[in-house]
């Protein structure tokens, strides 16, 4: 948010308008997840080029490598975010996934020692998970809605410490902010 000119209060965003992101990350594929797709790609390139010897060299290559290209830059599409709106609403929102923060519980960290169990035995098959493998740690975030029959939702992020903290400060906030609505509600 940018500093108004007249009164040196911060300005605010317009109702409606794009929210304020407070955390933003990448799930892109590390530089090492990148080696064996390109490296597969240029040999299935030369065997083409040696089984058809009538197309010319480059077309095998002009084919797979942006195919392999395509399919990294796919499996590193996925976001995590944690934004606010100008209502004060804070959400976390994990690929196309929008949970706001007044239906978060508890937060966890689950480090990478743990990540088999979390990901194995102790899931719960209805939980929201969005895994990728190249990333080490996950957040399991409690989902507290009596209308959804999610349990939680387990994602993959590089700074589990800042978005469970973040995610921590923005449900206790949020949760108060509609625990006060509903008493003004309720006097009515």
């Amino acid at each position: 948010m940018g500093v108004s000119s007249e009164s040196g209060e911060p300005s605010r965003p317009v109702a409606g308008t794009a929210p304020g992101v407070l955390y933003t990350e990448r799930l892109y594929v590390a530089w090492w997840g990148w080696l064996l797709p390109l490296t597969a790609a240029v040999l299935l390139a030369f065997e083409v080029g040696l089984a058809y010897g009538a197309i010319p060299d480059w077309v095998p290559y002009a084919v797979t490598l942006p195919l392999a290209l395509a399919l990294l830059l796919a499996l590193g599409k996925t976001t995590v975010r944690i934004t606010t709106m100008d209502d004060g609403e804070t959400a976390l929102h994990v690929g196309n996934a929008r949970l706001p923060a007044r239906y978060i519980g508890e937060v966890e960290v689950i480090a990478q020692p743990d990540k088999r169990v979390a990901l194995g035995p102790g899931l719960d098959p209805a939980a929201f998970v969005v895994h990728r493998g190249w990333i080490g740690t996950l957040v399991r975030v409690e989902v507290v809605d009596e209308h959804d029959p999610t349990p939680y939702w387990l994602f993959s992020t590089r700074k589990p410490e800042r978005v469970a903290e973040l995610l921590a400060t923005a449900a206790s906030r949020d949760s108060t902010i509609a625990a006060s609505r509903d008493d003004t509600d309720s006097q009515r």
